[in-house]
Protein backbone atom coordinates (compact mmCIF):
# COMPACT_ATOMS: atom_id res chain seq x y z
CA UNK A 1 0.00 0.00 0.00
CA UNK A 2 1.48 3.13 -1.18
CA UNK A 3 2.74 5.74 1.66
CA UNK A 4 0.46 9.27 1.65
CA UNK A 5 2.65 11.91 0.35
CA UNK A 6 0.34 15.29 0.77
CA UNK A 7 1.40 17.50 3.68
CA UNK A 8 -1.70 17.45 5.85
CA UNK A 9 -4.25 19.98 6.10
CA UNK A 10 -4.25 22.55 8.96
CA UNK A 11 -6.81 25.12 10.39
CA UNK A 12 -7.47 27.44 13.42
CA UNK A 13 -10.54 27.72 14.69
CA UNK A 14 -11.77 31.17 16.37
CA UNK A 15 -11.96 29.14 19.89
CA UNK A 16 -7.98 28.65 19.89
CA UNK A 17 -8.12 24.71 18.87
CA UNK A 18 -5.72 23.53 16.00
CA UNK A 19 -6.89 21.09 13.99
CA UNK A 20 -4.87 18.92 11.61
CA UNK A 21 -5.71 16.00 8.81
CA UNK A 22 -3.77 13.51 6.88
CA UNK A 23 -6.00 11.43 3.96
CA UNK A 24 -4.71 7.73 4.33
CA UNK A 25 -6.32 6.31 0.89
CA UNK A 26 -7.17 2.53 1.40
CA UNK A 27 -7.70 2.70 5.15
CA UNK A 28 -11.08 1.49 6.61
CA UNK A 29 -10.66 3.24 9.93
CA UNK A 30 -10.45 6.91 10.68
CA UNK A 31 -8.39 8.14 14.38
CA UNK A 32 -8.68 11.12 16.29
CA UNK A 33 -6.68 12.19 18.76
CA UNK A 34 -6.61 15.26 21.42
CA UNK A 35 -4.10 16.73 22.90
CA UNK A 36 -4.88 20.05 25.11
CA UNK A 37 -2.80 21.64 28.48
CA UNK A 38 -4.50 19.38 30.96
CA UNK A 39 -1.60 18.27 32.98
CA UNK A 40 -0.34 18.32 36.69
CA UNK A 41 1.78 20.78 36.06
CA UNK A 42 -1.10 22.85 36.08
CA UNK A 43 -2.46 21.37 39.72
CA UNK A 44 -2.45 23.65 42.96
CA UNK A 45 0.32 22.81 45.21
CA UNK A 46 -2.44 22.12 47.86
CA UNK A 47 -4.32 19.54 44.91
CA UNK A 48 -2.16 17.64 42.89
CA UNK A 49 -4.25 15.52 40.87
CA UNK A 50 -6.82 17.40 40.19
CA UNK A 51 -5.79 16.98 36.65
CA UNK A 52 -6.10 13.00 36.92
CA UNK A 53 -9.12 12.92 38.45
CA UNK A 54 -10.80 15.36 35.84
CA UNK A 55 -9.54 12.91 32.97
CA UNK A 56 -11.32 10.19 33.95
CA UNK A 57 -14.51 12.24 35.18
CA UNK A 58 -14.80 14.33 31.95
CA UNK A 59 -15.15 10.59 30.30
CA UNK A 60 -18.04 9.45 32.32
CA UNK A 61 -21.08 11.36 30.58
CA UNK A 62 -21.42 14.41 28.17
CA UNK A 63 -23.78 16.35 27.16
CA UNK A 64 -27.40 14.53 27.07
CA UNK A 65 -25.73 11.40 27.69
CA UNK A 66 -25.18 10.17 31.46
CA UNK A 67 -22.33 7.44 32.21
CA UNK A 68 -23.94 4.53 30.49
CA UNK A 69 -25.56 6.15 27.24
CA UNK A 70 -22.13 7.73 26.86
CA UNK A 71 -20.03 4.59 26.70
CA UNK A 72 -23.06 2.83 24.43
CA UNK A 73 -23.12 5.35 22.07
CA UNK A 74 -19.37 4.80 20.99
CA UNK A 75 -19.95 0.97 21.17
CA UNK A 76 -22.77 1.15 18.47
CA UNK A 77 -20.38 2.53 16.41
CA UNK A 78 -17.75 0.03 17.22
CA UNK A 79 -15.64 3.10 18.28
CA UNK A 80 -12.52 2.57 20.39
CA UNK A 81 -11.06 4.98 22.91
CA UNK A 82 -8.42 5.82 24.90
CA UNK A 83 -6.21 8.81 26.35
CA UNK A 84 -4.14 9.83 29.45
CA UNK A 85 -2.61 12.58 31.37
CA UNK A 86 0.84 13.34 32.06
CA UNK A 87 2.55 16.41 33.42
CA UNK A 88 1.53 19.23 30.60
CA UNK A 89 -0.98 17.80 28.40
CA UNK A 90 -4.05 14.84 28.64
CA UNK A 91 -4.94 13.53 25.15
CA UNK A 92 -8.24 11.78 24.22
CA UNK A 93 -8.85 9.86 21.05
CA UNK A 94 -11.42 7.82 19.41
CA UNK A 95 -10.87 5.47 16.48
CA UNK A 96 -14.18 4.21 14.40
CA UNK A 97 -14.81 2.83 11.26
CA UNK A 98 -14.46 5.84 8.26
CA UNK A 99 -18.21 6.44 7.57
CA UNK A 100 -19.04 7.09 10.99
CA UNK A 101 -16.01 9.75 11.88
CA UNK A 102 -18.91 12.24 11.57
CA UNK A 103 -20.75 10.48 14.47
CA UNK A 104 -17.78 9.96 16.71
CA UNK A 105 -16.68 13.60 16.15
CA UNK A 106 -19.36 15.17 18.14
CA UNK A 107 -19.04 12.42 20.56
CA UNK A 108 -15.51 13.29 21.50
CA UNK A 109 -16.19 16.70 21.65
CA UNK A 110 -18.78 16.95 24.17
CA UNK A 111 -16.25 15.04 26.51
CA UNK A 112 -14.56 18.24 26.70
CA UNK A 113 -17.01 20.88 25.77
CA UNK A 114 -19.86 19.91 28.02
CA UNK A 115 -18.84 17.13 30.36
CA UNK A 116 -21.35 16.22 32.71
CA UNK A 117 -19.14 15.95 36.10
CA UNK A 118 -22.04 14.29 38.35
CA UNK A 119 -21.64 13.67 41.41
CA UNK A 120 -22.34 10.00 41.35
CA UNK A 121 -19.11 9.32 39.24
CA UNK A 122 -16.85 11.32 41.06
CA UNK A 123 -15.74 8.40 43.45
CA UNK A 124 -15.02 5.79 40.82
CA UNK A 125 -12.58 8.81 39.16
CA UNK A 126 -10.93 9.32 42.39
CA UNK A 127 -10.25 5.70 42.54
CA UNK A 128 -8.70 5.23 39.50
CA UNK A 129 -6.61 8.23 40.20
CA UNK A 130 -5.34 6.48 43.98
CA UNK A 131 -5.01 3.08 41.95
CA UNK A 132 -3.11 4.66 38.74
CA UNK A 133 -0.74 5.88 41.73
CA UNK A 134 -0.74 3.13 43.37
CA UNK A 135 0.48 1.05 40.02
CA UNK A 136 3.42 3.67 39.29
CA UNK A 137 5.06 3.42 42.67
CA UNK A 138 5.18 -0.44 41.79
CA UNK A 139 6.76 0.09 38.98
CA UNK A 140 10.73 0.39 39.08
CA UNK A 141 11.00 2.28 35.81
CA UNK A 142 8.30 4.32 36.74
CA UNK A 143 9.59 5.68 39.81
CA UNK A 144 13.28 6.10 38.53
CA UNK A 145 11.52 8.07 35.62
CA UNK A 146 9.42 10.51 38.51
CA UNK A 147 13.09 10.64 40.32
CA UNK A 148 14.77 11.83 37.25
CA UNK A 149 12.10 14.45 36.38
CA UNK A 150 12.58 15.66 40.19
CA UNK A 151 16.26 16.42 40.19
CA UNK A 152 15.86 17.53 36.38
CA UNK A 153 13.23 20.44 37.30
CA UNK A 154 12.28 23.06 40.03
CA UNK A 155 8.67 23.29 41.03
CA UNK A 156 5.70 22.10 38.90
CA UNK A 157 7.16 19.89 36.36
CA UNK A 158 9.39 18.13 39.20
CA UNK A 159 6.55 16.96 40.81
CA UNK A 160 5.09 13.57 40.35
CA UNK A 161 2.91 13.04 36.93
CA UNK A 162 -0.02 11.02 39.56
CA UNK A 163 -0.32 13.62 42.06
CA UNK A 164 0.03 13.31 45.80
CA UNK A 165 -1.71 9.95 48.11
CA UNK A 166 -3.33 12.29 50.42
CA UNK A 167 -4.36 15.26 47.68
CA UNK A 168 -6.70 12.60 45.95
CA UNK A 169 -8.21 11.68 49.34
CA UNK A 170 -9.47 14.95 50.28
CA UNK A 171 -10.03 16.57 46.72
CA UNK A 172 -13.80 16.54 46.82
CA UNK A 173 -16.44 16.74 43.40
CA UNK A 174 -17.66 20.39 44.06
CA UNK A 175 -13.40 21.60 44.18
CA UNK A 176 -12.63 19.46 40.86
CA UNK A 177 -15.80 20.79 39.04
CA UNK A 178 -14.81 23.75 40.12
CA UNK A 179 -10.89 24.00 38.48
CA UNK A 180 -13.12 22.30 34.77
CA UNK A 181 -13.44 25.34 33.35
CA UNK A 182 -9.79 26.80 33.26
CA UNK A 183 -8.44 23.20 32.32
CA UNK A 184 -10.83 22.37 30.05
CA UNK A 185 -10.06 25.33 27.34
CA UNK A 186 -9.60 24.95 23.40
CA UNK A 187 -6.40 27.36 23.55
CA UNK A 188 -3.25 25.69 22.97
CA UNK A 189 -5.00 22.55 22.10
CA UNK A 190 -4.68 19.96 18.80
CA UNK A 191 -7.22 17.71 17.37
CA UNK A 192 -5.22 15.53 14.84
CA UNK A 193 -7.16 13.21 12.30
CA UNK A 194 -6.05 10.41 9.91
CA UNK A 195 -7.55 7.61 7.85
CA UNK A 196 -9.37 6.63 4.76
CA UNK A 197 -11.51 9.64 4.36
CA UNK A 198 -10.58 12.57 2.64
CA UNK A 199 -9.09 15.18 4.68
CA UNK A 200 -10.90 18.46 3.45
CA UNK A 201 -14.42 16.39 4.92
CA UNK A 202 -12.05 15.33 8.04
CA UNK A 203 -11.60 19.07 8.94
CA UNK A 204 -15.07 20.41 8.12
CA UNK A 205 -16.83 17.62 10.28
CA UNK A 206 -14.28 18.48 12.80
CA UNK A 207 -14.58 22.54 12.88
CA UNK A 208 -18.33 22.13 13.14
CA UNK A 209 -18.08 19.38 16.22
CA UNK A 210 -15.71 21.48 17.94
CA UNK A 211 -17.03 25.09 17.10
CA UNK A 212 -18.94 24.97 20.63
CA UNK A 213 -16.41 24.20 22.58
CA UNK A 214 -15.42 27.75 24.71
CA UNK A 215 -13.03 29.04 27.82
CA UNK A 216 -9.63 30.63 28.36
CA UNK A 217 -6.89 28.21 29.68
CA UNK A 218 -5.09 28.88 32.63
CA UNK A 219 -1.46 29.46 32.45
CA UNK A 220 0.81 26.74 32.37
CA UNK A 221 4.49 26.89 34.68
CA UNK A 222 7.51 27.16 32.11
CA UNK A 223 10.32 24.58 33.13
CA UNK A 224 13.02 25.12 35.52
CA UNK A 225 16.10 23.30 35.26
CA UNK A 226 17.90 22.43 38.11
CA UNK A 227 21.94 22.68 37.75
CA UNK A 228 23.49 18.91 37.79
CA UNK A 229 23.32 17.07 40.95
CA UNK A 230 23.13 13.16 42.00
CA UNK A 231 20.56 11.52 43.89
CA UNK A 232 19.90 8.33 45.32
CA UNK A 233 15.89 6.86 46.56
CA UNK A 234 15.85 3.65 47.98
CA UNK A 235 13.35 1.04 47.08
CA UNK A 236 12.07 -2.54 46.97
CA UNK A 237 13.96 -4.83 44.73
CA UNK A 238 17.43 -6.35 44.09
CA UNK A 239 18.42 -4.19 41.41
CA UNK A 240 19.58 -0.59 40.99
CA UNK A 241 18.06 1.75 38.26
CA UNK A 242 20.62 4.12 36.81
CA UNK A 243 19.37 7.51 35.06
CA UNK A 244 22.11 10.06 33.74
CA UNK A 245 20.08 13.09 32.84
CA UNK A 246 21.74 15.58 30.23
CA UNK A 247 20.58 18.82 28.16
CA UNK A 248 19.60 18.14 24.55
CA UNK A 249 18.70 19.61 21.62
CA UNK A 250 15.40 20.97 21.85
CA UNK A 251 13.04 19.89 18.70
CA UNK A 252 12.68 23.34 16.99
CA UNK A 253 16.47 24.04 17.23
CA UNK A 254 19.29 23.46 14.67
CA UNK A 255 20.37 19.72 14.67
CA UNK A 256 17.48 18.61 15.93
CA UNK A 257 17.42 15.41 13.51
CA UNK A 258 21.11 14.59 13.37
CA UNK A 259 20.37 14.22 17.45
CA UNK A 260 17.83 11.88 16.40
CA UNK A 261 20.41 10.17 14.25
CA UNK A 262 23.08 9.74 16.77
CA UNK A 263 21.05 8.55 19.18
CA UNK A 264 19.82 5.53 17.21
CA UNK A 265 23.57 4.92 16.14
CA UNK A 266 23.76 5.12 20.22
CA UNK A 267 20.83 3.31 21.95
CA UNK A 268 18.28 2.82 18.53
CA UNK A 269 18.43 -1.17 18.63
CA UNK A 270 20.36 -4.45 19.96
CA UNK A 271 22.57 -3.51 17.77
CA UNK A 272 23.54 -0.08 19.34
CA UNK A 273 26.79 0.88 21.04
CA UNK A 274 25.17 1.18 24.41
CA UNK A 275 23.57 -2.34 23.75
CA UNK A 276 26.86 -3.74 22.70
CA UNK A 277 29.03 -3.10 24.65
CA UNK A 278 27.83 -2.10 27.73
CA UNK A 279 25.15 -5.24 27.78
CA UNK A 280 26.71 -7.68 25.63
CA UNK A 281 29.94 -7.53 25.70
CA UNK A 282 30.30 -6.25 29.76
CA UNK A 283 27.50 -7.93 31.17
CA UNK A 284 26.99 -4.70 33.52
CA UNK A 285 22.79 -4.42 32.64
CA UNK A 286 20.44 -6.91 31.68
CA UNK A 287 18.61 -3.16 30.24
CA UNK A 288 20.46 -0.54 28.64
CA UNK A 289 19.26 2.48 26.61
CA UNK A 290 18.83 6.25 25.96
CA UNK A 291 16.16 8.69 24.73
CA UNK A 292 15.76 12.50 24.68
CA UNK A 293 12.39 13.93 26.08
CA UNK A 294 10.43 17.15 25.36
CA UNK A 295 9.05 19.05 28.53
CA UNK A 296 7.48 22.13 27.02
CA UNK A 297 10.46 23.32 24.31
CA UNK A 298 12.86 22.07 26.95
CA UNK A 299 14.86 19.05 26.30
CA UNK A 300 17.44 16.31 27.61
CA UNK A 301 18.78 13.16 27.62
CA UNK A 302 17.73 10.38 29.77
CA UNK A 303 20.45 7.15 29.39
CA UNK A 304 19.29 4.46 31.79
CA UNK A 305 20.43 0.68 32.85
CA UNK A 306 19.49 -1.67 35.17
CA UNK A 307 22.33 -3.05 36.86
CA UNK A 308 22.95 -5.20 40.12
CA UNK A 309 24.32 -2.78 43.16
CA UNK A 310 27.53 -3.91 43.45
CA UNK A 311 28.09 -3.02 39.47
CA UNK A 312 26.10 -0.18 39.42
CA UNK A 313 29.24 2.32 39.96
CA UNK A 314 30.97 0.35 36.80
CA UNK A 315 28.08 0.38 34.55
CA UNK A 316 27.93 4.62 35.36
CA UNK A 317 31.34 5.20 34.44
CA UNK A 318 30.41 2.44 31.17
CA UNK A 319 27.61 4.87 30.30
CA UNK A 320 29.91 7.65 30.73
CA UNK A 321 32.98 6.30 28.39
CA UNK A 322 30.72 5.27 25.99
CA UNK A 323 28.45 8.75 25.85
CA UNK A 324 31.85 10.65 25.73
CA UNK A 325 32.98 8.77 22.61
CA UNK A 326 29.97 9.45 21.02
CA UNK A 327 31.17 12.86 20.70
CA UNK A 328 33.71 11.74 18.48
CA UNK A 329 31.34 11.15 15.57
CA UNK A 330 29.60 7.93 13.81
CA UNK A 331 31.20 5.66 10.96
CA UNK A 332 29.97 5.76 7.63
CA UNK A 333 27.87 2.27 8.34
CA UNK A 334 26.36 2.96 11.68
CA UNK A 335 24.93 6.45 9.80
CA UNK A 336 23.44 4.33 7.38
CA UNK A 337 22.10 1.78 9.36
CA UNK A 338 20.37 5.02 12.01
CA UNK A 339 19.16 6.23 9.02
CA UNK A 340 17.17 3.19 7.91
CA UNK A 341 16.48 2.29 11.37
CA UNK A 342 14.86 5.76 12.08
CA UNK A 343 12.94 5.81 8.58
CA UNK A 344 11.97 2.29 9.36
CA UNK A 345 10.49 3.51 12.47
CA UNK A 346 8.37 6.54 11.35
CA UNK A 347 6.68 4.82 8.33
CA UNK A 348 5.98 1.53 10.56
CA UNK A 349 4.04 4.00 13.59
CA UNK A 350 2.25 5.80 10.58
CA UNK A 351 0.80 2.89 9.09
CA UNK A 352 -1.84 2.64 11.27
CA UNK A 353 -4.49 5.97 11.42
CA UNK A 354 -4.17 5.66 15.39
CA UNK A 355 -0.25 6.15 15.16
CA UNK A 356 -0.07 9.34 11.91
CA UNK A 357 -3.22 10.88 14.28
CA UNK A 358 -0.61 10.89 16.80
CA UNK A 359 2.37 11.53 15.39
CA UNK A 360 0.40 14.63 13.73
CA UNK A 361 -0.72 15.98 16.95
CA UNK A 362 2.87 16.02 18.32
CA UNK A 363 4.17 17.51 15.69
CA UNK A 364 2.09 20.07 15.90
CA UNK A 365 3.10 20.66 19.65
CA UNK A 366 7.04 20.15 19.23
CA UNK A 367 7.69 21.74 15.72
CA UNK A 368 4.76 24.45 15.25
CA UNK A 369 3.08 22.35 12.37
CA UNK A 370 2.42 18.89 10.79
CA UNK A 371 4.72 17.37 8.77
CA UNK A 372 4.01 14.79 6.20
CA UNK A 373 5.37 11.40 6.36
CA UNK A 374 7.88 11.98 3.08
CA UNK A 375 8.86 15.31 4.83
CA UNK A 376 10.46 13.53 7.54
CA UNK A 377 12.30 11.06 5.39
CA UNK A 378 13.48 13.67 2.92
CA UNK A 379 15.22 15.41 6.27
CA UNK A 380 16.13 11.42 7.74
CA UNK A 381 17.74 10.78 4.25
CA UNK A 382 18.83 14.97 3.99
CA UNK A 383 22.14 13.82 7.09
CA UNK A 384 25.42 13.96 6.24
CA UNK A 385 28.17 11.85 8.06
CA UNK A 386 29.92 15.39 7.81
CA UNK A 387 26.60 17.14 9.17
CA UNK A 388 26.02 14.87 12.19
CA UNK A 389 29.75 14.50 12.67
CA UNK A 390 30.28 18.56 12.91
CA UNK A 391 26.95 18.59 15.20
CA UNK A 392 28.10 15.43 17.81
CA UNK A 393 31.64 17.31 18.12
CA UNK A 394 29.60 20.52 18.75
CA UNK A 395 27.75 18.96 21.83
CA UNK A 396 29.20 20.12 25.50
CA UNK A 397 31.44 17.19 27.45
CA UNK A 398 29.13 14.95 29.07
CA UNK A 399 28.32 16.12 32.92
CA UNK A 400 25.35 14.56 33.80
CA UNK A 401 22.98 14.58 36.80
CA UNK A 402 22.99 11.04 38.07
CA UNK A 403 20.05 9.50 39.42
CA UNK A 404 20.15 6.40 41.00
CA UNK A 405 16.91 4.54 42.75
CA UNK A 406 16.55 0.99 44.73
CA UNK A 407 19.39 -0.99 46.83
CA UNK A 408 22.11 2.27 46.91
CA UNK A 409 24.99 1.75 44.37
CA UNK A 410 28.88 0.41 46.09
CA UNK A 411 31.56 2.01 45.33
CA UNK A 412 33.00 5.66 43.77
CA UNK A 413 29.00 6.35 42.93
CA UNK A 414 27.20 5.34 45.91
CA UNK A 415 25.23 8.71 47.42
Amino acid sequence: MPRPTADPLDMLLDNGLRIVAASMPGRATVSAHLRWPLGTVGDPADAQGVAVILHEWLQRGAGDLDAHAYADAFDRLGARRGGGVGREQATLGVACLARDAAHALPLLASAVAAPRLEDGEFEGARQLALQELAAAADSPGERLLEAAMAARYVGEHGRGAYGVRAHLRRLDAAGVRAAAPSRLAPEGAVLALAGGADAEALLEAAAGAFAGWRGHAAPVPTPRPRPRTRVHRGGHGGQTHVALLESAVPPRAAGWTEQALAMTALAGATAGRLWTVVREERGLAYDVGSAVHVIDGDAFRLTHAVTAPERASEAIAVLLQELERSRGGLAAGELRRAQLLLRSSVVFESETSGGRAARLASDVVRFGHPRSVARIEAAIDGVTLAGVNAFLASRPAVDPTVVTTGPSPTGAWSA
